[in-house]
């Protein structure tokens, strides 16, 4: 509670002794140690949560990123992670030094801290922050992004994310042995309980601020035509890779069109349809994609790039995108109700398939920035909505029994 006097967090500590203590129906003469025994946890609990904002005291993050050799895919991703104060603030407080599991040195973790540490120092004289040792410690555990050639910005998102994780896991690495013994469900199981199943499954091995933050869960829903046998199938997701509704140059489509193609139902035929599990063999089916588990950080990513059998075309196609209260929820379990979230950064890719350039906007305290390497300027919001824009940063605003316990 930053900028609170020590009365009112006082105060306030009191008032919530009470109202705890009255809600659970304490006798009178247990009363007074209770109250005294919370009175004191609460104020622990609360100046440490106040130290931890003052550690945090920040600066504008208006500081831009040096190109320091094709680089501008990494800059404009480092700028959107900055802006997700989930991830930033943990960066900032080092918290993963406490959490992780591996006695192994986080050090690209370190390095991308280091980064943000810079783009958000206070009354820092620097106006661009220089992220080759970052980069470099990047290299070193991905080597598939060695060299100065352009990279894709979605793809080093995806290995960055997944570095991140593996060093700051909360889990001990176990070793996978032999097959692992198949979870059996009842004949008529619940989806939501064969759903929930699989991700205590996956917390057991991979747990963290990553996982926290980005993971979600996707249901792939399967109907054979033969027998009407239905199945389901869960997969985490860090981010979700729409595909673009055909339009000519001039027709613009809108994020939910999008989604709308993501989700509708697939029909396959015998040679790209999985073994049915009551026919046992391969049969016409149905396929349909829905997200069973909302993440907090939903990265939407708008798949302009497609391959032919000779070469690679961009969609210069306008999407439209809602800046709030984006609604996930008709693409959920039934019933999940509205899933609400707003947008905080824009990755944009500008120029051809082999000539492009990355750019980032992000949502400040006072409106949007527009990052272009080391350069930062002010942007309204009427400039966001662009045939640019290609991953999309949205944070949920609101709770919903789906999302991850």
């Amino acid at each position: 509670m930053p900028g609170a006097s020590g009365g009112n967090v006082e105060g306030s500590c009191q008032a919530l002794c009470q109202t705890l203590i009255s809600q659970n129906g304490l006798q009178r003469e247990t009363a007074d140690i209770s109250q005294s025994v919370l009175y004191t946890s609460l104020m622990g609990l609360l100046l440490v949560t106040d130290n931890e904002k003052e550690l945090l005291n920040l600066g504008s993050g208006r500081v831009g990123l040096r190109n320091v050799g094709n680089t501008c895919f990494l800059n404009a991703v480092v700028q959107c992670l900055s802006h997700t104060p989930g991830l930033r603030d943990y960066c900032l407080l080092k918290t993963f030094r406490q959490e992780k599991s591996s006695k192994e040195e986080a050090k690209l973790m370190e390095a991308f801290s280091r980064v943000l540490a810079g783009l958000w120092e206070v009354d820092g004289e620097d106006t661009e922050v220089n992220p080759r040792q970052f980069y470099s410690i990047f290299k070193e555990t991905v080597p598939y992004f060695s060299g100065y050639s352009q990279q894709d910005a979605q793809e080093f998102l995806r290995f960055l994310l997944d570095r991140l994780h593996t060093e700051v896991n909360r889990r001990v690495c176990v070793r996978r042995t032999g097959k692992e013994p198949v979870q059996k469900y009842a004949k008529f199981r619940l989806a939501c309980k064969e759903a929930a199943a699989m991700w205590k499954k996956h917390l057991e091995r991979d747990d963290s601020k990553i996982v926290d933050l980005f993971s979600g869960q996707l249901r792939s829903s399967l109907h054979c035509s033969v027998c009407s046998h239905h199945s389901n199938t869960f997969d985490v997701f860090c981010d979700l890779s729409l595909p673009m509704p055909k339009r000519g140059s001039a027709g613009g489509v809108t994020l939910r069109e999008c989604l709308d193609l993501f989700s509708q139902e697939e029909k396959l035929d015998k040679e790209n349809a999985p073994m049915c599990e009551r026919c046992t063999r391969r049969t016409q089916s149905t396929k349909r994609l829905s997200i069973q588990r909302f993440p907090q950080v939903i990265v939407i990513h708008l798949n302009r790039f497609t391959m032919s059998r000779w070469s690679i075309s961009k969609s210069t196609v306008c999407v439209s995108f809602p800046l709030l209260n984006l609604d996930l929820g008709p693409y959920g379990p039934v019933d999940c109700g509205a899933v609400l979230y707003d947008l905080y950064a824009v990755c944009n890719h500008s120029g051809t398939v082999n000539m492009g350039h990355y750019t980032a906007c992000c949502r400040e305290d006072n409106g949007w920035c527009f990052y272009n390497d080391s350069s930062v300027t002010p942007v309204s919001e009427n400039q966001l909505q662009t045939n640019q824009a290609y991953v999309l940063f949205y944070q949920r605003t609101n709770s919903n029994s789906t999302l991850r316990k």
